[in-house]
């Protein structure tokens, strides 16, 4: 057990770990030249095609320090905050982390947030300077910011570069001397950690696990502790760039076991593996549920493949531990799912995984959060969904989740980030400066309005340099209001949402202005309308196509014109009444877009 180090990397966005992971893996000879490429932990086309870390990847390396032989296990995490639950999982399976921060663009909001995580783990922190072989890098500054932030010693910053793979051999020799061993006792009945699980369509669901106390054969009979489900494992092994099998994984170390299990639901990321024979008393503590912030309905285009959609969830939930569905009905588009996504990139990509690794097409409506409603009895309901909001009449007020929105940026963007703060209803809570040039601001405003386009605009004003992270603080009153769309009298529910009273005039205006341009125009008139309850707040009309009728009355009296223009007028309003109008998806999806 000695020998064996486990850490993680954690990181803010573009910062280069995964860079990083693939020098760590060429130096300790763990892939060969073939099998080398850039990003190679990131299995997925749609990372490389980002350029993003979506998923946490394990990996084993073997190192050789003076003669003695060293087994280092590597996770390589996101560091998109939508995907910070991959890395607290990461985190609890490790002892230590390498905090890696951008020579050139110093400390942003998401190191900081990791590094807490990390923090209160427990775990042994090395800081490793990147990109050192960047023309715009400014070593001594940056070593300032970590200082001051970690208070760790000049000296105990590595500077290195992933690209030129300058200091690698030092953190390789510096995770060896600094990172503790795992502790365990390998006596002890078998306590494993279940920290990611993969569906496999010929050999079911593959766990990852990180073997907390005792050991685990090949041939054991297992049971998973929240499930209180029995399997044989069928094989068990380490995680090198492919899944190499063993005989026994003991104390301390990671791997996998495969024991046929079909059932996606049977698997939780967090859930404690333990021997039937000699059971552990307790399973592992220490993981946290994961709290979506996002909600959105996902449908089917066509409501025949429901079944479907639900079998794609289900595996991609597996790959993906913090994403939260349940069934739900809507009256314009039939059967689907009610989801939680951790922010708006994640709810992106999970669309285009269920479109390009299950081929399903899916329809996805306005996202929001949710809302706390009282009732004049004194009843609270949690409302997911608008359409779910009490009638008015019944209401007696709504509380709306509020963030603690931590964003770090340079001084000179410092205005204009307030005024959108401010524009988004938040209230400024703090103000400090990092270094002279580098400013902390902290805002307490709705998680409602940061859900929609939040992010995009305050990295378009500060040309990129604002970095973003944000806490829940629970739930404040708000005078909220429904916002129902109306097309022919007939409200769309898909297109409800909850919104501040002051600001539902002027987006109730806006959704049925850029509604006009995107149905398409009918036979009949489509009147577009925008209400709170039984008030209509705005209007817009898309004209019918019309037929000359009057083509054929050349000269002669005007009355025979009229006669027949009265006749067509009341065949468009006949078929008004029975006509249903089609909203096409990019209709959804511009609401969102609205600016």
């Amino acid at each position: 057990m000695k020998h064996i180090r486990n850490f993680c990397i954690i990181a803010h966005i573009d910062h280069g770990k995964s860079t990083l992971a693939d020098r760590l893996l060429e130096y300790t000879n763990t892939i060969t030249q073939r099998e080398s490429q850039a990003q190679l932990l990131d299995d997925m086309d749609l990372e490389r095609e980002r350029g993003i870390t979506i998923k946490s990847h394990a990996i084993q390396m073997d190192y050789m320090l003076n003669g003695q032989k060293y087994v280092l296990n590597l996770i390589d995490t996101p560091g998109h905050v939508d995907f910070s639950y991959e890395v607290s999982r990461s985190i609890a399976a490790c002892e230590g982390a390498l905090l890696i921060v951008d020579a050139s663009q110093g400390i942003q909001a998401q190191t900081i947030s990791n590094l807490y995580l990390a923090l209160e783990n427990d775990l042994e922190i090395i800081p490793v300077l990147n990109k050192m072989d960047l023309p715009g890098a400014m070593p001594e500054e940056v070593k300032d910011q970590i200082v001051e932030l970690i208070g760790c010693k000049r000296e105990d910053i590595l500077a290195a570069s992933g690209k030129t793979g300058m200091g690698v051999h030092e953190i390789l020799e510096a995770i060896v001397a600094r990172v503790p061993p795992p502790v365990g006792d390998p006596e002890a009945p078998l306590q494993a950690l279940i920290f990611d699980s993969v569906f496999n369509s010929f050999r079911g669901i593959i766990a990852y696990f990180k073997v907390v106390n005792g050991e685990i054969r090949k041939g054991d009979k297992v049971k998973f502790f929240a499930t209180e489900k029995q399997y044989i494992a069928d094989e068990v092994g380490t995680l090198k760039l492919n899944q190499l099998p063993k005989d026994v994984i003991k104390t301390g170390d990671v791997g996998y076991i495969i024991s046929g299990i079909k059932e996606a639901r049977e698997v939780k990321v967090g859930d404690t593996i333990t021997n039937v024979a000699r059971p552990c008393e307790a399973g592992i503590q220490g993981f946290e549920e994961v709290k979506p912030m996002v909600f959105a309905g996902i449908y089917p285009v066509d409501t025949d493949e429901y079944e479907e959609l639900r079998e794609a969830m289900a595996k991609l939930q597996l790959n993906d531990a913090s994403l939260v569905f349940e069934p739900e009905s809507s009256a314009a588009l039939g059967f689907g799912f009610r989801c939680g996504f951790l922010g708006m990139l994640h709810m992106e990509i999970i669309q285009e995984r269920l479109e390009r690794e299950f081929d399903m097409t899916v329809i996805t409506t306005v996202p929001n959060v949710s809302y706390i409603a009282h009732t004049t009895k004194g009843d609270e309901l949690e409302v997911n969904n608008p359409s779910d909001l009490p009638d008015p009449s019944k209401l007696q007020f709504v509380e709306e989740p509020y963030i603690r929105a931590n964003i770090i940026t340079k001084s000179e963007f410092v205005g204009p980030v307030m005024s959108l703060c401010i524009q988004k209803r938040g209230t400024i809570a703090n103000q400090s400066y990092l270094t002279s040039d580098r400013v902390e601001l902290v805002f307490e405003m709705p998680m409602g309005e940061i859900v929609f386009d939040f992010y995009d605009k305050l990295k378009t004003i500060s040309k990129g340099y604002a970095s973003f992270d944000y806490t829940q603080i629970g739930y404040r009153q708000s005078d909220l209001v429904r916002l129902d769309i109306r097309l022919n009298a007939e409200p769309v529910d898909a297109l409800s949402s909850l919104i501040h009273r002051s600001n539902s005039y002027d987006f109730g205006k806006k959704i049925c202005e850029k509604l006009k341009e995107l149905i398409p125009r009918q036979q009949f008139e489509i009147i577009i309308q925008a209400s709170i309850g039984a008030k209509i707040i705005a209007r817009e009309t898309v004209k019918a196509l019309r037929k000359d009728v009057t083509a054929k009355c050349y000269g002669g009296d005007i009355s025979r014109k009229r006669k027949l223009l009265e006749k067509q007028k009341k065949g468009k309003k006949r078929m008004r009444q029975v006509g249903n109008v089609e909203i096409p998806q990019s209709a959804f999806m511009a609401v969102l877009k609205l600016d």
